[in-house]
């Protein structure tokens, strides 16, 4: 799709004890995440969108296709949308392989080039070895990277996916979060993706909607929405940023690399990262400190020029968030200062600090200082 195509959903749902309402424009490529507690209406939203439930007043449709408009009259069935649906079960025929399973899926398209669809989402997913294997015999992981592949085989022009690793174990977990980021990083297709894991979504959203009680809270580029300081999407151990950055350099000796970003450049450990590569970097509101003083004598190697944006309230009341706008490079770093970024394109982060600190120190929003950065978790 190009870009003007993007999905629009006006709607509201009303039922006895509950009430959904949104009005959302989404990117016509990448990952949008839908975020919130149970019960918040994600996957009431995600039905909506598929025509699996029908909302009293709604106007849904992607680029010049209009799906629902009540106002109109114009409703189409699911069957009629041209969608993919991922659930949380991959729900494969047990008494069929796998090649039977993908192939009945190309029964409701007739599209042309099906065939070449369905061996390119093979590849994506890593499957063409499973294709012999009968379905019962796959584990939890496999499973759903079928039911992935069955899904973009008919060439879908958008991809649903509703909590498509809630039923995995964490190690099933980490084994196909590889193949999202790949599907994100290599189709132009969008992506609706509901969880409730803070993991999957800094690794892989683009775009983000917070859902609580029926209503839209935030919505945005992920890495925006995440940095909000007047409303946290994730509260507790889990608080924290996303950065895009790119691999600048190595150090061979020390297994490190450094990675520049807008606004700065970390070091980070050394996974076998290719200078040029683009990664993202979730940084931890619990692992970051504050000094107004640059520290030298220190094992916290990551220093931050940073100016306090805002402070507010924390889930306790000793400690507060502190949202800080990235101002350059590291002290006595030379090389990382010769990436900084233009003041425009400066990154945030969140820092948790006891309201103690805050008043020995006498911070205030506008103070200059400096994050040091204990930990950096390299997620891409």
């Amino acid at each position: 799709m190009s870009g003007h195509e993007s999905l629009h959903i006006r709607l509201r749902l009303t039922r006895a004890d509950f009430q959904l309402g949104v009005d959302l424009t989404l990117p016509s490529s990448g990952i949008t995440v839908l975020f919130g507690p149970s019960g918040s209406g994600k996957t009431s939203l995600l039905r909506c969108v598929a025509g699996l439930e029908r909302p009293g007043q709604a106007r849904i449709s992607i680029g010049s296709e209009v799906w629902q408009d009540d106002a109109a009259g114009v409703y189409l069935p699911t069957w009629q949308r041209d969608l993919g649906y991922v659930f949380q079960e991959a729900s494969l025929f047990e008494h069929l392989n796998v090649r039977q399973n993908l192939h009945f899926g190309l029964k409701r398209t007739r599209k042309p080039g099906a065939e070449q669809a369905l061996a390119h989402a093979l590849e994506l997913l890593g499957i063409g070895h499973l294709l012999h294997r009968q379905a019962g015999t796959l584990s939890g992981g496999e499973r759903q990277r079928v039911a992935i592949a069955r899904a973009l085989a008919t060439q879908p022009r958008i991809l649903l996916l509703d909590e498509p690793l809630a039923a995995l174990d964490i190690a099933r977990r980490h084994e196909i979060l590889p193949w999202l980021e790949k599907m994100r990083d290599e189709l132009s297709l969008p992506m609706l993706y509901i969880t409730h894991s803070a993991d999957e979504l800094a690794r892989l959203a683009d775009h983000l909607v917070v859902l609580d009680q029926g209503t839209v809270k935030a919505s945005g580029a992920a890495q925006e929405v995440l940095a909000r300081v007047d409303s946290p999407v994730i509260v507790g151990d889990d608080a924290g940023v996303v950065l895009h950055g790119r691999v600048v350099q190595r150090d061979a000796q020390w297994h490190l690399a450094q990675v520049a970003f807008s606004g700065g450049a970390l070091w980070v450990r050394d996974n076998g990262l290719a200078p040029g590569q683009a990664v993202r970097l979730r940084v931890l509101a619990r692992d970051i400190s504050i000094s107004p003083q640059p520290t030298q004598d220190s094992s916290i190697q990551n220093h931050l020029q940073a100016r306090i944006e805002a402070i507010a309230d924390d889930a306790h009341p000793s400690q507060a968030l502190v949202q800080l706008r990235c101002a350059g490079a590291g002290a006595g770093d030379p090389d990382a200062a010769a990436l900084s970024f233009p003041q425009s394109e400066e990154s945030t982060l969140l820092a948790r600090v006891t309201r103690r600190a805050i008043h020995t120190l006498q911070l205030v929003p506008g103070d200059a200082v400096w994050a040091q950065v204990k930990s950096v978790a390299v997620i891409e």
